[in-house]
């Protein structure tokens, strides 16, 4: 028998009628044994290097109160971070952070071809057949992809609480900014921008089709359980609805 490759992609709540379609790429930090032994030990495996500690709980109580789908990632994004391109060495990195990954030192071009295949592919496809067949039926679907981020980075502790970010189409994201949310302190375009790489799935997905989006960033303390997460969403989804209906 050959090697049987998991699914990299969930869809749940497909047929969920609100006009959002939440995303989230990093979702996961499972490591199949097929890919190889990361090399980064258990504290690697858990830490932001390997995934999106709080965000898929976030996603999931959003979709929930937005009664939107969710697609998520079940593979860690040191396999290949779904929100890169296939020719980005961050997609397949080396090196993250502070960890060295050895199963991603000087990988060869079956290998990226490989994940590209199994992974990338799969993943955005079905983010797309979603998108296809919700504009195909009348609608004007809003992306919006869910990520956390640490509270200190590189030694420096961050102020942002929440960032949003946007590719080309800014008005989501600042109709977001606008919203009452709780004291939180938000900005645009922190901690990361797409002048920094980091918005492939907005640019793939809503940029083409002219869709509204945003990139939600979490400080992950702020949703480190799930009580935690429920009190992040109940505090974004009435913002988000407003601002979906701002930028309309």
């Amino acid at each position: 028998m050959g090697e049987i490759f998991p699914s990299p992609v969930v869809i749940e709540g497909e047929d969920a009628p609100g006009r959002a379609v939440l995303v989230c790429e990093h979702a996961d930090n499972s490591f199949p044994e097929i890919y190889g032994n990361p090399g980064i030990g258990d504290e690697g495996r858990r830490a932001h290097v390997a995934w999106d500690p709080g965000a898929l709980g976030l996603a999931r109580a959003l979709a929930a109160r937005l009664q939107s789908p969710l697609v998520r990632a079940t593979l860690s994004r040191l396999i290949y971070d779904l929100n890169r391109p296939p020719g980005a060495e961050s997609a397949t990195p080396p090196r993250s952070e502070i960890y060295d990954i050895p199963f991603n030192h000087a990988l060869a071009p079956p290998e990226k071809l490989r994940r590209v295949s199994q992974i990338y592919l799969p993943f955005h496809d079905a983010l797309h057949g979603l998108l296809a067949q919700r504009m195909a039926a009348g609608q004007s679907p809003v992306l919006i992809t869910v990520h956390s981020f640490t509270p200190i980075f590189e030694g420096r502790q961050r102020d942002t609480e929440f960032g949003i970010i946007h590719d080309q189409d800014d008005r989501l994201a600042k109709a977001l900014a606008r919203q009452d949310l709780g004291g939180l302190a938000v900005h645009l375009n922190q901690p990361y921008s797409a002048a920094d790489g980091v918005a492939h799935t907005l640019a793939l997905h809503a940029t083409p089709y002219g869709l509204s989006h945003a990139m939600l960033e979490i400080r992950n303390d702020l949703i480190a359980d799930e009580p935690a997460q429920a009190a992040m969403a109940d505090r974004l989804a009435p913002a988000i609805i407003a601002a979906m209906k701002e930028a309309a």
